[in-house]
């Protein structure tokens, strides 16, 4: 009899030993594809909170409405658009470069009003986007870098109407460029920023038109609304998208007050970019 009891208890403690491991197993498995539940009803609407603004939506049936909240890119509104819809799915992709996984359920007595998404729901491992698309959060961390990291190769500079626009700095990390810019106001009156531009001219053609002015537009400013105080200079990083310039083209940088009351430019050609250094990886 002691020997079947024996047999009985080695066959539970295998039977239990197993089901844990499938249960850690399975909690890997969760962790890895991060899904939440959410209930929401009919009558009411559910918002969602991500840390970064929302870049891609993707419902899996329309038995649900989403809509970005108005003048927020962070919160995603969220209701059912028929009574007792089928489970379904959301998937949200933020800017940086994170991806979260909704399983959606109908539940019109209790759905779930406000729900924080934070890095625990989230699948591991950044979202890589598209050139046009860069990740947002990796471009902010390296313009971050390239504010601090010291350079003396570059010293480009113009003054008009006692403003001093510089480049004190230009990088490049895989397909993106960064230029820092040192903003300098010489007179007794605080510069208020209108407008930082970035364009490309051909020097070939006599005039100046549109369809011979090529705008870059920037993927990210350090600072975009700037005051530079009387007497004193503001430093900032635009990343910009990688190009190239041909030898009869320029860059120029323009940097223009409210109202276009003062502004200067800063123009570039080829040669200027040997100075380009690349960024060390994070």
């Amino acid at each position: 009899m002691k020997y079947y009891t024996l047999l009985y208890l080695t066959a539970m403690l295998l039977a239990v030993s197993h089901g844990y491991g499938q249960q850690q197993d399975m909690g890997s498995t969760y962790y890895k594809v991060g899904f939440k539940e959410l209930q929401i009803g009919y009558s009411k609407t559910t918002s969602l909170i991500f840390p970064y603004p929302i870049k891609t939506i993707d419902k899996g049936s329309d038995g649900i409405l989403t809509q970005k909240a108005r003048g927020v890119e962070n919160i995603l509104l969220v209701k059912a658009a028929v009574h007792d819809f089928p489970q379904t799915n959301l998937t949200v992709v933020t800017t940086d470069g994170k991806l979260y996984g909704f399983v959606v359920s109908y539940d019109e007595q209790c759905p779930d009003l406000n729900l924080i998404a934070d890095n625990s729901i989230a699948v591991h491992g950044d979202i890589q986007f598209s050139v046009e698309n860069e990740n947002k959060k990796q471009i902010e961390q390296y313009a971050t870098l390239a504010l601090f990291k010291k350079q003396k190769k570059v010293h480009l500079k113009k003054t008009s109407d006692d403003i001093t626009l510089e480049l004190s700095g230009m990088f490049v990390h895989q397909e993106v460029l960064y230029f820092r810019l040192l903003l300098g106001n010489d007179s007794k009156v605080a510069f208020d920023m209108d407008q930082l531009r970035f364009f490309i001219i051909d020097q070939r053609k006599a005039t100046r038109t549109a369809s011979q002015e090529m705008e870059i537009s920037p993927l990210f400013i350090t600072s975009d609304k700037v005051r530079i105080p009387d007497n004193s200079t503001v430093a900032l990083v635009v990343a910009l998208p990688k190009f190239s310039l041909g030898k009869k083209k320029k860059l120029t940088i323009q940097l223009v007050e409210g109202n276009a009351q003062r502004q200067v430019e800063l123009k570039m050609d080829s040669g200027d970019f040997t100075a380009l250094e690349i960024l060390n990886t994070l």
